[in-house]
């Protein structure tokens, strides 16, 4: 087992990864030497370099350190990288994102959560939360704090919040004591196989909650029967059969006032100021689980308000009486759909476009119809070409097979340069606008927001 105290210089294969840049600022943070190779440069590798972590963008053996101790890689590196094979055949000590991750917090108290959709801002909202109200935590985020434009921080107290990625099983290398799920729809069957199998490792998740822990759950998931803790506990936005949920809800200029409701407890006279119905529901896990550590609920309400939200998860890049432009990371059908009608539901006036660039060959093949169905409650869609990430093409697989399936009329595929010509010529009167997608979509917002802003 690697001892952390011995690492004293840390190469990162893949380091622009939202999770990977989060344990590299961890190292960076405790005074290791650390630095990273990544295929592109983006704005998170970036402010990586800005933080003293050299980051380069060729698979060039001259530039990866030959004294590394540790050697973190992401399964999504491909099998023929010659740095990740130079240091495998060196018998450097290699390990995985997650294996480094459930080393780090082998000893502390843990709040993970997993889910096909919804963790990152809910793991987002806990840390937060821990962080607003003096009780403090350490966070190991899949997103960028709008709060602190970070997905790492510190704190002496020995209480770690980790988003735990299902993909290749990562998840069932961490030990909970409090662990959320806060859905199991199929996604990664590249990985999986079937939906029963991923479902499968969802309840082997739901076996590491530490004796005495507590599992917290979405109301109404498919095998909740199945998910096995010492104390389990469910949360809803609307449905009273669970053990917490929303009452009351309004809405006013794209803010939600809404109560929290359990059977010996309530909190009244919450405000969030984060888009989406959806939003509420994960608020309602975060709200719980800091009433559970003891949280004060007048330290909870504050918190709740001065909660900005995660980048790339329903953020206001524009919003104008006659103009909303919102961005998100939804790459996901179920994503999508509660994307769409929960923006319809803020803004029922506005002209609806979704831009959208589906993310992997394997995700558009398995879920075509469930995504044209999502993009059928926009009025105008545009479909970027399919983002490949860490996948080679399937043939027939295309952004048609979703194009094909959709109903609506006002839909078409354009390349990037092609949507931004798109944008000049429409007119911004009474329209909301929203991008979504997982991949490289991002790069096109701020020119987006440029044309828009003139």
């Amino acid at each position: 087992m690697v001892q952390l105290e011995d690492i004293k210089k840390v190469y990162f294969i893949g380091i622009g990864g939202i999770g990977m840049s989060a344990i590299a600022r961890y190292f960076k943070f405790h005074g290791r030497s650390v630095s990273g190779y990544d295929k592109t440069e983006t704005v998170l590798t970036k402010q990586l370099v800005a933080e003293g972590i050299p980051v380069h963008y060729d698979d060039n053996l001259e530039l990866a350190p030959k004294d590394a101790d540790l050697v973190v890689y992401t399964p999504a590196i491909p099998k023929d990288h010659s740095e990740l094979n130079f240091y495998r055949d060196n018998k450097y000590v290699l390990m995985k994102r997650s294996e480094v991750l459930g080393v780090i917090t082998e000893g502390s108290f843990n709040i993970c959560v997993a889910g096909t959709h919804g963790k990152t801002t809910i793991s987002t909202m806990i840390a937060h939360l821990l962080r607003h109200t003096g009780y403090g935590c350490n966070a190991f985020l899949g997103g960028v704090a709008v709060n602190y434009n970070s997905n790492y921080w510190s704190d002496k107290r020995n209480v770690c919040v980790v988003e735990a990625d299902e993909y290749d099983r990562s998840f069932l290398r961490l030990s909970p004591d409090i662990a959320v799920i806060t859905a199991m729809d199929a996604d990664h069957l590249d990985i999986y196989g079937t939906p029963e199998a991923m479902e499968d490792a969802y309840i082997e998740f739901s076996r590491r909650v530490k004796k005495g822990g507590w599992m917290i759950s979405k109301h109404g998931l498919k095998r909740s029967a199945a998910l096995e803790s010492t104390h389990q506990l469910t949360y809803s936005l609307l449905d009273q059969g669970s053990d917490i949920r929303a009452e009351n809800i309004r809405m006013e200029n794209g803010s939600y006032h809404f109560n929290v409701v359990t059977r010996l407890w309530h909190l009244n006279d919450i405000t969030l100021n984060m888009g989406g119905l959806h939003n509420i529901e994960n608020v309602i896990a975060a709200i719980m689980i800091a009433h559970h550590l003891g949280i004060a609920d007048d330290k909870i309400k504050a918190a709740v308000a001065d909660f900005k939200g995660v980048k790339r998860r329903f953020e206001y890049m524009i919003k104008t009486p006659s103009l909303v432009f919102v961005d998100d990371y939804a790459h996901h059908p179920e994503e999508l759909r509660a994307l769409i009608s929960g923006a319809r539901k803020l803004f029922p006036d506005k002209k609806c476009t979704v831009i959208f660039q589906p993310h992997l060959f394997t995700r558009t093949r398995d879920f075509a119809k469930e995504f044209a169905e999502s993009l059928d409650l926009a009025d105008e869609v545009v479909l970027l070409p399919i983002y490949p990430a860490r996948e080679l093409p399937i043939e027939g697989v295309t952004s048609n097979l979703i194009l094909d399936q959709m109903t609506i009329e006002n839909k078409q595929i354009l390349e990037k340069a092609q949507v931004l010509d798109l944008i000049k010529q429409q007119k911004n009167d009474n329209w909301l606008l929203i991008t979504a997608g997982a991949g490289d979509i991002d790069t096109l917002l701020q020119p987006i927001k440029t044309i828009l802003d003139k």
